[in-house]
């Protein structure tokens, strides 16, 4: 293991200034202390504690005097084994230097990289923008290629147009359609023995018009009105003909009208009216599902 002590500028030039100041001041000192120790005598039952004189004191001979070493804040003493003695003679200044290269540099280093991710970003964004600039391209083609084959098709879109209205306006039409002949049997076989049906007179609603209601609330909403004169030779039983004509499917009410007596025929006129409701639509265009 190497030691290498580094001392401060400066420090060898005043140790050396330091030993030729003590030559003289050292020689000087030792003289003054040997006459001093001849002077003093040593106390009766005590040991001398006077020093023995230096070699050469007496005869006047400058010897140099011994060095005080004295510690120091940022001097460091140390041993070097086995490495060769250098001293550092670099102002700090140059170190300064050194370490504002060195920062200056990072700095440069950080411009870079940031420059290289912004470059990268930028390439990333033009690469996704081109390509997305030939997805689209590529999609108006389709688009364009698809719509020249529909033209081939243009007639049967138009044919298939008019068939849609044709069913439309079937539904539309026969949307208020009623199978009068069905319903009308049902009212003849309906009738109680010895009654005659003389006249029916039908009354519906229409396709493009609402049905009027009655302002009675007892009866129900209707779609229709069946008006029928029964004819007999007895009086005719009127209430037990209502009872009937209700069970009939479709039927919203029957409302009993007037029973006349015919001199000149000798016969019984009697007339019911019958209100009929939507259950007897016969849909028979509506689509399937419906």
């Amino acid at each position: 293991m190497s030691l290498i002590t580094r001392r401060p500028r400066g420090a060898d030039d005043a140790d050396e200034n330091a030993q030729r100041r003590g030559k003289g001041a050292g020689a000087t000192k030792q003289a003054k202390t040997a006459r001093g120790v001849k002077s003093q005598k040593a106390p009766k039952g005590r040991a001398s504690s006077v020093e023995p004189k230096a070699p050469g004191a007496s005869q006047g001979v400058n010897s140099p005097a011994p060095k005080k070493q004295f510690a120091s804040g940022p001097r460091q003493e140390g041993l070097a084994v086995g490495a060769e003695p250098r001293v550092d003679l670099l102002p700090p200044e140059v170190r300064a230097e050194r370490r504002n290269a060195r920062t200056r540099r990072g700095f440069g280093w950080g411009v870079m990289a940031v420059l290289l991710v912004v470059l990268a970003a930028t390439g990333g964004a033009f690469s996704l923008n081109v390509l997305s600039q030939a997805k689209l391209l590529a999609a108006q083609t389709e688009t364009t290629s698809l719509f020249a084959q529909q033209k081939q098709y243009a007639p049967v879109r138009d044919v298939q147009k008019q068939v849609a209205l044709a069913q439309a306006a079937q539904q539309a039409g026969v949307s208020t359609e009623i199978d009068w002949k069905a319903f009308l049997d049902q009212v003849g076989a309906a009738q109680p023995a010895g009654l005659e049906l003389a006249s029916v007179a039908v009354d519906s609603s229409a396709p493009t018009a609402i049905y009027p209601q009655s302002t009675d609330p007892l009866q129900g909403p209707r779609v229709g009105t069946v008006m029928v004169v029964g004819t007999s030779a007895a009086l005719p039983d009127v209430p037990a003909w209502v009872g009937v004509l209700q069970k009939i499917p479709g039927v919203v009410d029957v409302v009993p009208g007037t029973v006349v007596l015919d001199d000149v025929k000798n016969i019984y006129k009697a007339t019911v009216t019958i209100h009929v409701s939507a259950a007897l639509y016969t849909k028979r265009y509506e689509p399937k599902g419906k």
